[in-house]
C-alpha cells in the first residue's frame, strides 16, 4: 500500500515483536517451534516508523524516521536494513551512519544488523563506531526433516516442510536430476536443477535429488523447478546454509550435506529401483552446539576502516519464530490450515532486534547510562563458549574470531552488571572522523560543534585504533620490530574500593603488554586508564585474535581485540 505505514511483507512486525514483543502463550509456527513467545524487552512500548515499500528504502525516509523516532523521545533504535557490501558508502553520504550519528549525539542507541553477505570477509555493514553491529548466530533448536530410503536407512537432514508423506505412505522413485536431463540439457545443469533442466516425464511423480555445485540457482528456485516439473519431492546435497533451514511449505523437501548426500546417491546406484519418502518437519529441541555463527552471518574487518573491531557483537538470528503478517500465498500454508500470525525467519535482521530488547532492558535498569555504556556492557559480558563448554564456532566449525562474532554471543543478565564500562564520548567519534579522513571544517558542520578543531596527526587511519577509547580494539597493521600501543579509559559502574586485575588471551608469536596491569578504583564513577602493547615476535601474517579481560574476583570485563601482523 503505497503511502501506508502497515506492514505488507512481515519483515517489520517480525523485528518489531521479537524487540519488545508481549508474551504469548502457545505460539507455534503450524506446530513447530511451539511454546511462550516474547521479545527482548516486553514491558517497553514499541514505535515503528515505514521506510521501505516495494521500491526500496530512500536515503530521506530513513534520516526522517530517524529524526522522528529521537523527537518522540525513543531510547533505543533498531534498524534491520543495510546496504549490500558491494555497494557500501562512505559514513557521512550512508543515511544510516549520519541518523544513527545525530541519534547517538542525542543520546539514542542505533543498533543495527550487520548484513547477509556472509561468509565472505569485508561483508560487514553498519559499520560506523557510533552503531552497534550485530552479527547473527544460530539457536539451540533446529528443524529436521528425515529421508527414509527404500532400503529402512533414514538421512536426517533439516528443513521446514509440511507435506503428507509418511512411512505407512506410498513410496516415491529416486532419481538424480542428471538422469532426469531434459533434451540437449547438460547434466551438469540438472544436477543442479537450472529452470528448464529437468525431463518433466522423468521427474513427475518423483523424488528428485540435486546439488548445490553452482551457486547461480538458489535453493528456493531449485525447489520451485522440482516442484514445476511435477517431482513429489526434493532432496537437495549442499553444504551451503545448511544451517538455515529453507521453508518449503507443502512441498517435500530436505537439504543434506555432501557426507550424506554420498551415502544418498550410493544407494541411488546400487539398486534398480530406488524409492524415498520425505517425512514432515520435527523439532529438534535442545540441539548442540549452539549457538554457531550463521553461515550467512556478515564477516569483518570493515570495508571502510578495519581500525574499529566489528561485528560488535552476535545474537540469534536463525530460525526465529515471532509475530508476521499471515501469507496470502496459499503456497506457504499447508492444506487444512489457516494462514499462521508467526513466521520462522532468518537473518542478521533477526539478531538486531534481539540486541535492541537486550539494550532497552539494561536502559531500563540504569536510565542514566549512555548509548555506548549500554553497548560496552553488552560486548564485554557477551560470551564466547557454546552449550558444550567450548569455544563458539563459526558454520565451517573452526573456531569463530572476532571478525566473524565480535565480542561474542549477547548475555542479556550478565550485561545488568559489567562492573566496568568503556564510555565512548562523543569527541571520540568527531576525532574518529578527523583520522579517517574528514576535513574539519566537514565535522564541524555534521556535528552542529562550531569551536571543533581536529586533533594534531589527523587525518591518520593508524590513530583510530590507538585513540577512540572502544571496548574492543583493532590494529590494521602491526610491522615486525614495531610496537603498536593502544590506550583505553575504564568506568566503575560497580562496588567502591575494586581492584581489577589483567589477563591476556593471545596467540603465539604475538607479544602483549598491559601497563598497568591493575586498576584500582575507589569509588564508582571513577576512571582508570591504561595501555595495551602489541608487537610481533614471529606471530604468522594475517590477522591474530585475542583478548584482555579485567577481573575483581565478581565481574569479567572482556576486550577482543583483533591485530593483523604483516
Amino acid at each position: 500500500m503505497t503511502g501506508s505505514p502497515r506492514d505488507t511483507v512481515g519483515h517489520g512486525t517480525h523485528c518489531a515483536s521479537t524487540a519488545a514483543g508481549a508474551v504469548v502463550a502457545d505460539a507455534e509456527y503450524y506446530g513447530l517451534a511451539r511454546g511462550a513467545a516474547k521479545g527482548g524487552a516486553p514491558a517497553s512500548r514499541v514505535a515503528t516508523y515505514k521506510v521501505c515499500s516495494m521500491g526500496g528504502c530512500s536515503s530521506s525516509a530513513l534520516l526522517k524516521a530517524i529524526d522522528d523516532a529521537v523527537s518522540d523521545g525513543v531510547d533505543v533504535i533498531s534498524i534491520s536494513i543495510g546496504m549490500s557490501s558491494a555497494f557500501a558508502s562512505d559514513f557521512l553520504s550512508d543515511p544510516i551512519a549520519l541518523g544513527a550519528f545525530h541519534a547517538h549525539q542525542r543520546g539514542v542507541l542505533v543498533v543495527c544488523s550487520g548484513g547477509n553477505d556472509g561468509p565472505n570477509p569485508y561483508t560487514v555493514v553498519n559499520s560506523a563506531p557510533w552503531i552497534l553491529t550485530v552479527a547473527a548466530s544460530s539457536i539451540d533448536r533446529t528443524f529436521q526433516s528425515s529421508i527414509v530410503l527404500g532400503n529402512g536407512n533414514v538421512v536426517k537432514g533439516v528443513a521446514i516442510n509440511f507435506s503428507n508423506q509418511s512411512l505407512s505412505g506410498d513410496r516415491f522413485p529416486l532419481v538424480f536430476g542428471a538422469q532426469a536431463a531434459g533434451r540437449y540439457t547438460p547434466a551438469s545443469e540438472a544436477s543442479n536443477c537450472y529452470p528448464g533442466s529437468l525431463d518433466v516425464q522423468k521427474v513427475a511423480g518423483k523424488m528428485v535429488v540435486c546439488v548445490g555445485t553452482n551457486s547461480m540457482v538458489s535453493r528456493r528456485v531449485k525447489k520451485l523447478v522440482a516442484e514445476g516439473s511435477g517431482a513429489s519431492g526434493l532432496v537437495l546435497i549442499d553444504d551451503t546454509e545448511k544451517d538455515v533451514p529453507l521453508d518449503a511449505g507443502s512441498f517435500a523437501f530436505s537439504q543434506v550435506g555432501a557426507d550424506l548426500g554420498a551415502q544418498i546417491l550410493d544407494y541411488i546406484n546400487s539398486t534398480k529401483n530406488p524409492t524415498a519418502v520425505i517425512l514432515p518437519t520435527e523439532d529438534v529441541k535442545l540441539f548442540k552446539p549452539a549457538p554457531m555463527v550463521a553461515s550467512f552471518s556478515a564477516r569483518g574487518p570493515g570495508g571502510l576502516t578495519e581500525s574499529i573491531l566489528k561485528p560488535d557483537l552476535m545474537a540469534p538470528g536463525v530460525s526465529i519464530l515471532a509475530a508476521a503478517m499471515p501469507s496470502t500465498d496459499k503456497a506457504d500454508v499447508p492444506d487444512g490450515k489457516k494462514p499462521s500470525a508467526f513466521a520462522i525467519k532468518s537473518g542478521t535482521s533477526m539478531a538486531c532486534p534481539h540486541v535492541a530488547g537486550a539494550a532497552a532492558f539494561v536502559k531500563s535498569a540504569h536510565p542514566g547510562w549512555s548509548p555506548s555504556m549500554i553497548r560496552s556492557a553488552l560486548m564485554t559480558t557477551a560470551t564466547t563458549r557454546n552449550n558444550l563448554g567450548q569455544p563458539v564456532a563459526s558454520n565451517t566449525g573452526a573456531v569463530a574470531t572476532g571478525h566473524d562474532m565480535g565480542a561474542g554471543e549477547i548475555s542479556p543478565l550478565r550485561a545488568l552488571s559489567p562492573g566496568l564500562v568503556f564510555d565512548t564520548t562523543a569527541k571520540d567519534y568527531l576525532n574518529f572522523l578527523c583520522y579517517y579522513g574528514y576535513k574539519a571544517k566537514l565535522v564541524r558542520m555534521v556535528s552542529g560543534d562550531a569551536g571543533f578543531a581536529c586533533p594534531r596527526g589527523a587525518p591518520s587511519p593508524d590513530l583510530i585504533a590507538t585513540g577512540i577509547n572502544y571496548p574492543s580494539i583493532s590494529v590494521p597493521r602491526l610491522a615486525a620490530g614495531k610496537a603498536v600501543t593502544v590506550s583505553r579509559t575504564a568506568m566503575n559502574v560497580g562496588p567502591s574500593n575494586a581492584t581489577y586485575t589483567a589477563t591476556v588471551e593471545a596467540p603465539a608469536g604475538l607479544s602483549l603488554k598491559v601497563l598497568p596491569e591493575r586498576l584500582v578504583f575507589s569509588r564508582r564513577w571513577t576512571t582508570a586508564a591504561y595501555e595495551v602493547s602489541f608487537g610481533s615476535a614471529g606471530a604468522s601474517k594475517g590477522y591474530a585474535y585475542g583478548a584482555v579481560t579485567w577481573s575483581d574476583g565478581a565481574h569479567s570485563v572482556r576486550t577482543p581485540f583483533a591485530v593483523n601482523v604483516v
